[in-house]
């Protein structure tokens, strides 16, 4: 896929049919650590669709996250810091 001198590049149709872009569907490009990622700005997808996609993106990053063993409640302490309002034993 090439960009045109004006920046534009073509989205291939079975990404298009995909995502339910067609002509005056808003996308937005977001840069990520891997390069760059399409999105289809769309309000009026059902709540399904929705809960479908975020359902999507949950699985992507499923085990990406290295805790380096620990436990949850050690991350959660590491990641917000001691709670000084608890009284722990």
């Amino acid at each position: 896929m090439r960009v045109t001198t004006k920046g534009q590049v073509t989205i291939p149709k079975p990404i298009r049919d995909q995502l339910g872009i067609g002509p005056g569907s808003e996308v937005e490009f977001v840069a990520t650590d891997r390069g760059v990622q399409l999105v289809a700005v769309n309000e009026d997808l059902s709540q399904e669709e929705k809960l479908r996609r975020f359902s999507d993106v949950l699985d992507r990053m499923a085990g990406t996250l290295d805790l380096g063993g620990m436990t949850t409640d050690q991350y959660m302490e590491w990641l917000r810091g001691p709670r000084e309002d608890l009284d722990v034993d």
